[in-house]
């Protein structure tokens, strides 16, 4: 914050300067006059953040949420190629100096301060001077309390400012000034805001419009229910707040949007801003900028065979877990048992959606085969691929020696809202109600095989999906359920950036994860010093510049080094 702060001080220092400096227009920044007449280049500025990370900031959160959490292994040319990412994975040495945790809480303020700086503007307008006004109103608070919800999954204690306060008055706010419901409370408060003044739908790709804001109020008051104490410890699942989430699943269930029929349609370039696609970044190319708006920020997961630089790597447990039984069904308990042979195990279809295997082709191109010698350190990452991310070879585009692409990311789908729906139902004891709305994912898993054939019309693996069934293949408790949902969520989102996070909502990330290194260790020998501390490693350490700025006003999260 004292980084904005300083901006901020030079710039009123040269106020004081010759009028023939204050003469020139300074490049790159935005006059009152400019502001005045034109509110809507702030408005853009703020959506702007949207594509605004790096890969060493990636706002898909690969680091954080997929290696973090056992469903990928950091990749790249050994543990020491960003080493911060190792220390992440084995949840050793992660400190509060190291750099990538205060670029994201940095990059994440910038993009906060822009929503905020619109909103002034805004808020000083009629509607009679800016018609508009109440829209983008909306739009910018959906904005900021996407911002603020990615940081309170990061960090859980962070300072809260609004367009109301004083940049002046920024380093005077603390980040234990408002309680962990209390701060859910002002994303939640931003998310209606938008909810009750944007429209159901916007004539501009990529803004936010009713639907997405209802959605991703029901993501926070599902995340708000999982109540906690000082040191992270779920203490409570509040039912008031799983009601809500129901609720305002049904809104969106309402709406026009649904479930693509293939699952595929959701990672393929040309496909995007279907009709699951409840919010999304818009990437670009060709758009009159020297590379266009592309995903810098997933450029390292590119396999090394394509161009650079084979990170974010499918674990085998992950690649185990689509492993399907002889009914159809996922494999809960003893999935990962035995390692994945696609010669002897039926598999869930989203296994080749979502991982690349060798031999197989490489996103739904059958003129292209992925191969083993596209891998950059197999002896220590294996030979697992990640897809969704990726596209066809002939869609990237090369940007020194990485290799991006134009495919948008979603950040709301409406999968997505069907199993936050079921999972609230499940912990108010309605779980019957819940299987449905399992079953509807299941489905369309099970039909999602059309791209995945060999240029012979073979399909790629033996496929065998069935919905749960109570009384047939399934006894239908509440803990089957409970357990069915956490796996659904997992095969769904795998290598989406949410994994990690959904552990530590249900309070179970410390016995999940060091089940993991128990298993995965006797596969990947760097794995080996790998250990969740409880009461610690639910969180990032806030930032040690962050500390320093504020004047040792931040807390430190517990179990760091202040």
């Amino acid at each position: 914050m004292k980084k904005l702060l300083a901006i901020l001080f030079i710039s009123t220092t040269l106020i004081s300067c010759k009028k023939d400096i204050l003469d020139v227009s300074p490049k790159g920044a935005l006059s009152e006059v400019q502001v005045a007449g034109g509110p809507e280049k702030l408005v853009t500025a703020a959506y702007s953040s949207l594509g605004n990370d790096h890969y060493t900031t990636p706002w898909s959160l690969w680091p954080y949420g997929n290696v973090r959490s056992g469903d990928a292994y950091k990749g790249g040319r050994d543990e020491a190629d960003i080493q911060e990412f190792y220390f992440l994975e084995i949840f050793k040495n992660v400190r509060s100096d190291l750099g990538p945790f205060d670029g994201l809480w940095f990059q994440y303020y910038v993009a906060i301060s822009r929503a905020n700086s619109a909103l002034r503007i805004l808020n000083t307008l009629s509607e009679d001077e800016f018609a508009l006004k109440k829209t983008r109103q909306a739009e910018m608070r959906f904005l900021r309390g996407h911002w603020f919800f990615q940081l309170k999954i990061m960090f859980k204690y962070v300072p809260f400012m609004d367009e109301t306060l004083p940049p002046a008055e920024y380093e005077k706010v603390s980040n234990r000034a408002l309680s962990n419901d209390q701060l859910w409370e002002k994303i939640a408060e931003d998310f209606e805001f938008a909810a009750a003044n944007l429209p159901p739908s916007q004539s501009e790709v990529g803004r936010a419009n009713k639907i997405a804001a209802t959605a991703y109020l029901a993501k926070t008051r599902l995340y708000q229910a999982y109540e906690q104490d000082e040191n992270h410890n779920v203490t409570n699942i509040n039912t008031t707040r799983l009601e809500q989430v129901v609720s305002l699943a049904d809104q969106v269930i309402a709406s026009s949007y649904d479930l693509e029929s293939d699952f595929a349609n959701n990672f393929m370039l040309g496909a995007d801003n279907g009709i699951e696609s409840i919010f999304a970044v818009q990437h670009s190319s060709n758009d009159g900028t020297l590379f266009g708006r592309l995903n810098f920020g997933d450029v390292l997961g590119t396999p090394q065979g394509i161009g650079c630089c084979d990170f974010n790597k499918p674990s085998q447990n992950l690649a185990n877990s689509y492993k399907t039984g002889a009914n159809g069904l996922p494999m809960l308990n003893d999935f990962n048992n035995a390692d994945l042979n696609l010669s002897t195990n039926t598999v869930d279809p989203r296994l080749n959606h979502t991982i690349a295997l060798p031999g197989l082709p490489w996103k739904y191109d059958v003129n292209e085969t992925y191969q083993q010698n596209w891998n950059r350190t197999p002896s220590v990452y294996g030979y697992f691929a990640s897809l969704k991310e990726n596209v066809k070879r002939d869609q990237y585009i090369q940007v020194g020696p990485f290799y991006a692409n134009a495919k948008n990311r979603i950040i709301l789908r409406y999968a997505d809202v069907l199993l936050w729906k079921a999972e609230a139902l499940i912990e108010l004891g309605r779980h019957n109600d819940a299987l449905p709305l399992i079953n509807e994912i299941r489905q369309r898993a099970k039909n999602s095989t059309s791209l995945l054939k060999f240029s012979n019309g073979n399909p790629q693996s033996n496929y065998n999906v069935d919905i749960y069934k109570p009384g047939v293949n399934i006894t239908w408790t509440p803990d089957v359920a409970r357990q069915a949902l956490r796996f659904e969520r997992r095969l769904e989102f795998a290598m989406e950036g949410s994994r990690f996070f959904d552990l530590v909502r249900w309070g179970i990330a410390d016995t999940y994860m060091n089940a993991y290194f128990q298993a995965e260790k006797t596969k990947r020998e760097y794995l080996k010093d790998g250990l969740f501390t409880k009461n610690r490693d639910e969180y990032l350490p806030i930032p040690l510049q962050q500390i320093r700025f504020s004047h040792q006003l931040y807390q430190q999260n517990p179990g760091y080094a202040q």
